[in-house]
This record gives structure tokens, sequence and C-alpha cells, in this order.
């Protein structure tokens, strides 16, 4: 298993996992190193995102582990070395959400993140469950 930065040769995989994406946000990703890919033998697995939430806390806004390798841990490495990261850069607290009705929410709790908070969302068009904000000290 290898965890490092996504890379532009990394787009085919990063879409088929991460439709939420827009294409010029991928770029900035990879220019400015905000996104990481786990490669199990050389094989992209899986996924993580992130940008700064208020421009100065850490906000992991997307984490995708591929269907076929969930349940290896691999979402719980990612995590692991996101925040190690963060810490390395100086930063004290990171963020992450997730939908109420995600089982996510309980993935993050282990990893001790705790609840900060929900924004609901009803305008016609955007409409979605309630997401669930989590902070975590690092």
């Amino acid at each position: 298993m290898e965890i490092r930065y996504v890379k532009a040769e990394d787009k085919d995989f990063w879409f088929r996992l991460d439709r939420h994406l827009p294409e010029t946000e991928f770029d900035r990703k990879v220019r400015d190193r905000m996104g990481y890919i786990l490669s199990e033998d050389d094989s992209p697995a899986a996924l993580l995102r992130y940008h700064l939430f208020w421009d100065n806390t850490p906000f992991c806004t997307m984490l995708f582990v591929d269907w076929e390798h969930q349940g290896k841990g691999y979402g719980r490495e990612l995590m692991s070395r996101w925040e190690e990261d963060m810490k390395k850069a100086g930063y004290g607290m990171v963020m992450v959400s997730t939908q109420v009705d995600e089982q996510a929410q309980h993935f993050y709790r282990k990893l001790g993140y705790q609840d900060a908070g929900g924004l609901v969302i009803t305008i016609p068009g955007y409409e979605q469950p309630m997401e669930l904000f989590l902070i975590k000290k690092i």
C-alpha cells in the first residue's frame, strides 16, 4: 500500500469515484497537493481531497475507497496520513462532514471526531439531508 499526492495522470480514476469535483478544481488539487491517492499493488484504490474552511482549517471534502477495496482499513490510513500532514503544516484542528443518512459519521467518530453541528439546505433543486460537521484536535 502506498499513499501519495494526486497527479494529473490519476484523472480517470479520480472522476470514476468523485463525480462532484469540477475538472478545474481537480487541476487545482493536483497543483496545490490537496488530494491523495492510496494505491494497492500500483493500482489506485482510494482517494481523499480537502480544502481550507474559513481559509484556515483543513476540511476533508471527500474520502472514497473504491468498492472492491472497502473493509481493508484504507479509509483509516488515508485519514491518518492527511491528519499527520496537516499537523506538520501547523494546523491544530481538522474538519469533515457527511450527510446524516450516511454511515460515514460512525467511521469519523471512531477516529476521534466530535459532532460540531449541521447544515440544512431546503432550497428547491439543492435539497439534501442535513450535512453533519465533525471536528478533531490534532
